[in-house]
């Protein structure tokens, strides 16, 4: 298998931009992170980037497919936005979503973990098999059968989150997948909300029925973004991962716009 990892991330219609993205490997493993921070100026970019550093330097040190290993990942995670908030100021009231995919590469095994409403999808043969469940009250609304997908993504209060890292008197809720088995054509794709909301499942799914590579993809993706978004639209930031149909080695191939 060859594998190409491309990122996107934008500022959208805001002063800067809170999301960040990020992947490390050694050849075996792989983690791909997005992380959509708040708190304002100085705080939400801190704990996205806290959040980055804590998880990737985490799995960088000890790589696995372990599902409590990477839930504890997540875990000190928060605990390390909790530290940073002590700082005060802007950073007193900083939190951050987070999406992890974590891949081994040599047994095609796939594990996610996540707390928000920052998402991973995993799509086969063009359709969604596997995409994460956000923390949120249109999602439990959802759940619950008062709204489908695409209400949930239209709502007022689709933005008021139920969990995200920065949270010490109540933990935050960190949901971790069962493994999964990537095969050869696959795509995976981790991304913020501004991403998501903005164009839907259908959005996604037609612009990766227009692309052939990963490369291509985000650039469409970018393109339908800036022409649907309204004006002082989110940041979105997406981290595509293509696994390549035509090819018997297992390599990795990063690139990005």
């Amino acid at each position: 298998m060859e594998i190409e990892i491309v990122t996107l991330s934008r500022q959208g219609g805001r002063d800067y931009n809170e999301d960040v993205q990020g992947y490390w490997h050694d050849g075996r493993f792989v983690a791909c992170l997005v992380a959509d921070g708040a708190g304002g100026h100085g705080g939400g970019d801190v704990a996205a980037a806290t959040a980055r550093q804590s998880i990737l330097g985490r799995f960088a040190a000890a790589p696995t497919l372990d599902t409590q290993a990477l839930r504890q990942m997540l875990e000190q995670a928060n605990a390390d936005i909790v530290a940073r908030q002590a700082e005060g100021g802007a950073l007193a009231s900083m939190r951050s979503t987070v999406v992890l995919a974590a891949l081994n590469l040599d047994e095609q095994g796939l594990v996610w973990a996540h707390s928000g409403d920052s998402r991973a999808y995993l799509f086969r043969d063009g359709a969604i098999v596997a995409r994460t469940t956000d923390h949120s009250l249109v999602q439990q609304m959802v759940a619950g059968g008062m709204l489908d997908e695409e209400g949930a993504r239209l709502h007022p209060q689709r933005n008021m989150l139920l969990s995200a890292l920065g949270s010490l008197s109540e933990p935050p809720e960190i949901a971790v997948s069962d493994r999964m088995r990537v095969q050869p054509g696959d795509v995976l794709l981790l991304c913020s909300d501004g991403v998501w909301e903005v164009l839907g499942d259908e959005g996604l799914l037609s612009t990766l029925h227009a692309s052939t590579t990963a490369a291509p993809w985000l650039a469409l993706l970018d393109a339908q973004i800036q022409a649907r978004a309204k004006p002082g639209h989110d940041n979105y930031t997406a981290l595509a991962l293509w696994v390549d149909a035509d090819h018997d080695r297992t390599h990795l191939l990063p690139s990005g716009p």
